[in-house]
């Protein structure tokens, strides 16, 4: 499939520049796969939709500080440092003016914290092993900043509200942002209609945001993510499975966990591993029946997974109609539930 079969004109006023006030009132696209109907609402209307016995799968990782500024310690030149992932001290990191990153450059962030680069990747990835004083969640949380996407141009006035009220592992460099509609009230309410709310880990990296660059789409390749599912987990996913229960996806990395799980296994299982699963029309879906998710970027590989779940221009013409509504799109916009009845 060509790049440019999943453009679409987005107004830029329509990228939302800050969280809805409270959580839950954000709107609602409701899309009826099986029917092409869409129906308008709030998204504290979700649980109109959802059913006893239906299993919520959602991205538990916590977006952290990753967010850098330093200077090269031997000119002073000012750098910039998106920490992607972490092992120990060990980071994978997106700079900016990669090109002056050599290896063995160091840079300093703080009078607590230093890299130094000790490897050099493509498309602007460096290897940084970091020197700090203390532990390093700890120096992040006061040196760093929170990695809000580069199209929102106004400062967060509350880090919380760019982590979802249930996030709990340290880890992902931008957030799985479709569970930032949930409150607890609302999920109460969920749970006590009989919904069981079960956790997995993605930490969201270059995979999720990286952009589509190549026109032929199967050209792109994906960047890998860390992920995990408990026993736990697992073996409640297996039995909603048998039993004809079903399982709707919090968000597109939520469903990139599942899908790379049973694509592996057959089935659901406790484990761990980096996935670059790529997923675009056609692909038939093997772990969810429905799925809750934001309105994407025109281009984006998020788009093309939609667009995979009930068909490209079922998808551009919902699209269409949320510009035409002014819904707000993206990380702090609108959501869209697309349901399989």
């Amino acid at each position: 499939m060509k790049l440019s079969d999943f453009d679409f004109e987005l107004p830029e006023e329509l990228i939302a520049q800050h969280p809805c006030e409270r959580r839950d009132e954000s709107r609602l696209m409701v899309l009826h796969k099986n029917t092409g109907e869409i129906e308008h609402r709030h998204f504290y209307d979700i649980i109109d939709y959802l059913h006893p016995g239906d299993v919520l799968v959602r991205n538990n990782s916590k977006v952290i500080p990753a967010r850098l500024y330093g200077t090269k310690r031997n000119t002073g030149a000012k750098v910039e440092v998106l920490i992607l992932k972490r092992d120990e001290d060990v980071c994978e990191c997106l700079c900016g003016n990669a090109k002056a990153i050599k290896t063995g450059t160091i840079i300093d962030f703080s009078d607590k914290l230093y890299g130094e680069c000790i490897e050099r990747k493509e498309e602007g990835i460096r290897i940084f092993r970091m020197h700090y004083e203390g532990i390093f969640l700890e120096v992040l949380n006061e040196v760093g900043s929170m990695p809000t996407p580069p199209y929102i141009h106004e400062k967060l006035k509350d880090n919380s509200r760019y982590n979802n009220i249930y996030a709990k592992i340290n880890g992902s460099a931008a957030c799985p942002t479709a569970g930032l509609h949930f409150t607890e009230e609302l999920l109460t309410k969920i749970r006590d209609k009989g919904v069981e709310i079960l956790d997995v880990t993605l930490h969201v990296g270059l995979g999720t945001f990286k952009p589509v660059k190549e026109e032929e789409i199967e050209d792109h390749v994906m960047h890998s993510e860390y992920y995990e599912m408990d026993e736990y987990t697992a073996e409640r996913l297996n039995l909603a499975k048998k039993e004809g229960r079903r399982i709707i996806a919090v968000g597109t990395t939520s469903t990139r966990t599942l899908e790379t799980i049973i694509n592996q296994y057959g089935e659901f299982r406790k484990c761990c591993g980096n996935t670059s699963i790529f997923i675009y029309p056609p692909y038939t879906f093997k772990s969810i029946d429905a799925q809750i998710t934001n309105f994407h970027l025109p281009k984006s590989t998020l788009i093309m997974m939609i667009a995979a779940q009930c068909s490209r221009q079922m998808i551009l013409n919902a699209y269409k109609i949320a510009v035409e509504e002014r819904y707000r799109f993206f990380s702090f916009g609108d959501s869209m539930f697309i349901d399989n009845e």
